[in-house]
């Protein structure tokens, strides 16, 4: 499955197909192209795990206290899942610094996600990198969300943090490779 943003940059490559008639060495760079924006829009099934759900695919990089930070290459699905069912109390976007995503820097351009569950607040934030030219956020306050649920995306290489109450205790560390929807903290 394609997620309908990027529906208009898939649909502007496959419309130059009929300049590599003519052109004829455009053709493997604009399958290459081609090839990199279905992978990158691309939205797979995701089975639900049990506890706190990672919110997005990619490697662990960063573990202290009740946060984790989640780094996602431009290989990685970029379709951000919520951890926990809850209802969104707030949505905070701040412009900032567009460094590459795999600088942990103090002001990047970001949206934070508070989600209110039975267990407390946890809060996503979706980080934009260097590459990365747009965050989407598909909730609004005050709306209900189920856990797994998709909740945005970032367009292009980019990082999500995550922040859970007290009483969580991660189940992956640093460098674990993760995926939306598995299994990433238990409650103690």
């Amino acid at each position: 499955m394609i997620v309908k943003e990027g529906i208009k940059f898939i649909a502007l490559e496959m419309a130059l197909i009929p300049l590599t008639l003519i052109l004829k060495p455009l053709l493997p760079v604009l399958a290459f192209f081609l090839v990199l924006t279905l992978l990158f829009f691309r939205d797979p099934y995701r089975e639900i795990g049990d506890g706190v759900v990672s919110p997005a695919d990619g490697r662990i990089d960063h573990v202290e206290g009740n946060r984790i930070e989640i780094f996602m290459n431009v290989f990685d699905c970029h379709v951000n899942r919520s951890p926990v069912s809850g209802r969104v109390s707030k949505i905070v976007y701040s412009r900032g610094s567009k460094l590459p995503a795999f600088i942990r820097c103090g002001n990047p351009e970001r949206n934070e996600i508070y989600i209110e569950s039975e267990y407390g607040t946890f809060k996503v934030v979706q980080i934009a990198g260097f590459l990365a030219r747009r965050i989407i956020c598909f909730l609004r306050e005050g709306q209900k969300v189920e856990k797994g649920e998709r909740i945005g995306m970032i367009v292009m290489g980019s990082r999500v943090v995550l922040e859970v109450p007290n009483g969580f205790k991660f189940v992956k560390g640093v460098g674990d490779k993760v995926k939306a929807g598995e299994t990433i903290a238990i409650k103690t």
